[in-house]
């Protein structure tokens, strides 16, 4: 293990079974918590000797806020305080912590003011460039450890072939198998060559559903021939390559096993993961608070037993660590402890006996790897190429839907081509050809992405007509609400980041060409 940065070991069997299974929890940690919910973590971690924490923004964020109803307060110094909580936090530890968070586009899915890299969708439309998406996984690792961080709880390796899934989406790499094998592998060699640990997630198979797991329990009914066909193919090939952990999601297989979540489910975890796939690591569960099952267990604790029985070895996001040890150390046997536990320190051994913080360390703010992957994912879905060229060489109106975010693209089509920028509006002539450019107010589908149904029906009328172009900086299933016609002509940048933004302006000029590839199926739109 280390402190201030010297190399040590702690053996193990000067650990008691208590101290030994406070070693598989991992409650929530909260950048921007009060002192007082400080100082009872603090407490917790000694009192508990628990093992790890994972790191979320606050108790308002999208980690217990499921229903959007409570104000998030950002805060510009997050990162600063990220970095004074884990210090205090591992003070407080006698065994060091392993430090968590959900970095699966980078430390900006939980903190302000952190570099950000492209959603795992924007990399799913590159085009035999994995070399690129090899460095995103090294940027975030990077960043991860400069933080403080061991333990990136990414990539996900979901097929995401379900359009209407509320939680997956953006966050998956596409809907083809080989095409997410490829890319979230490329992704964990650049982790792994940072030295941060990883986690393939969500097993067996968060994509085809339509309900999220935040919620309600997501059932995905399909037989064993077909979940090893599609679901559960990147997981057995990343499996056989080496990972350090498998997160397991919330999820009801009921052709596996029709009375439990997979959660909680020995069939699942203990059979199919670590007897038939063979997987011989940490198996770690997704936040025991969301309601798919945090709700069916009222009695405190009973939902970690249950996780830990069906052959768990890290409980996430724990909000029951003192009870669940307790019945952990009342219920199971020695022999099942000591296996869990051996692969914890393992795992702990592997990453401390061999880091050293370098303190030269900095964050950047990978702009020029983000130039790169936007100059190459740019995809082009032309309905009517020939109507392309013509309202590019046309007197064209440069209309934009900012939702309130900086429009750069559409300044620089004013600067260079004299093209005023104006708002959505009624009075557009049948024949005026128009560059429309689309800033989605989320990223999340709930409530059709943010737009309101004023400006989505607006946009709906726009793209009606013949002779209009379309720049999206989003989600590409954006595309599936905005009424869009065969004959319609979309670029899909996928971020609005400057980078993005500057290289869709290139395109537009024709000094990059549209190298990108669609990654998912869409509903109503396949020009």
């Amino acid at each position: 293990m280390t402190e201030n940065n010297k190399v040590y070991t702690l053996p193990k069997e000067e650990l008691s079974f208590e101290q030994k299974v406070g070693q598989f929890f991992m409650p929530a940690v909260f950048i921007n918590d009060t002192e007082e919910e400080v100082q009872k973590m603090e407490r917790l971690i000694a009192d508990y000797h628990v093992g790890s924490i994972c790191f979320f923004h606050s108790r308002a964020s999208a980690a217990t806020n499921f229903e959007g109803k409570k104000k998030i307060v950002y805060n510009k110094k997050s990162y600063d305080r990220l970095q004074q909580l884990i210090q205090r936090y591992q003070k407080a530890a006698r065994i060091p912590l392993l430090v968590a968070i959900d970095a699966e586009w980078g430390l900006a899915m939980r903190i302000e003011n952190t570099p950000q890299l492209p959603y795992a969708i924007t990399l799913g439309a590159l085009n035999n460039q994995d070399h690129l998406i090899y460095e995103v996984g090294k940027a975030i690792g990077q960043d991860c450890k400069k933080a403080g961080i061991h333990w990136n709880l990414a990539p996900v390796v979901d097929i995401n072939n379900n359009p209407e899934n509320p939680v997956i989406g953006y966050r998956s790499f596409g809907d083809d198998k080989e095409s997410v094998l490829s890319k979230a592998s490329s992704y964990i060699h650049g982790m792994k060559s940072s030295g941060t640990l990883n986690s393939v997630k969500h097993f067996p198979g968060h994509g085809d559903t339509a309900t999220d797991s935040h919620l309600g329990l997501p059932v995905i009914d399909k037989s064993m021939e077909e979940l090893m066909e599609n679901e559960l193919y990147p997981f057995q090939k990343l499996i056989e390559k080496g990972v350090d952990s498998v997160m397991v999601g919330h999820l009801l297989l009921p052709q596996l096993d029709a009375d439990h979540p997979s959660t909680t489910s020995s069939t699942i975890i203990t059979d199919l993961l670590k007897t038939q796939l063979g997987f011989k690591g940490v198996v770690i569960s997704d936040a025991l608070n969301m309601h798919a099952v945090s709700k069916k267990y009222p009695v405190k604790g009973e939902l970690e037993f249950a996780a830990f029985a069906a052959g768990m070895d890290v409980l996430c996001f724990s909000e029951h660590v003192a009870e669940g040890i307790e019945i952990i150390l009342r219920n199971a046997s020695t022999e099942r402890i000591d296996a869990s536990f051996s692969k914890i320190w393992d795992l702990k051994q592997q990453f401390f006996a061999t880091d050293v913080q370098d303190e030269k360390m900095e964050l950047n703010s990978h702009s020029k790897l983000n130039t790169s992957i936007a100059k190459e994912c740019i995809t082009e879905l032309f309905g009517n190429p020939s109507a392309v060229e013509n309202i590019k060489s046309s007197n064209f109106l440069n209309v934009s839907v900012n939702s309130g975010k900086e429009n750069s693209f559409s300044k620089l089509l004013e600067s260079e081509f004299n093209a005023t920028s104006h708002g959505l509006s009624s009075d557009i002539g049948q024949d005026q050809p128009v560059v429309l450019s689309i800033f989605p107010p989320a990223v999340k589908p709930k409530d059709r992405f943010g737009f309101d149904e004023k400006t989505l029906e607006d946009i709906k009328k726009l793209v009606k007509k013949e002779n209009v172009l379309v720049y999206l900086f989003g989600n590409p299933y954006v595309m599936d609400i905005l009424g869009l016609e065969d004959h319609s002509n979309v670029v899909l940048a996928y971020q609005d980041f400057p980078e993005f933004q500057t290289a869709a302006f290139q395109h537009f000029k024709g000094e990059i060409k549209g190298k990108g590839h669609l990654p998912i199926q869409l509903k109503t739109f396949n020009p």
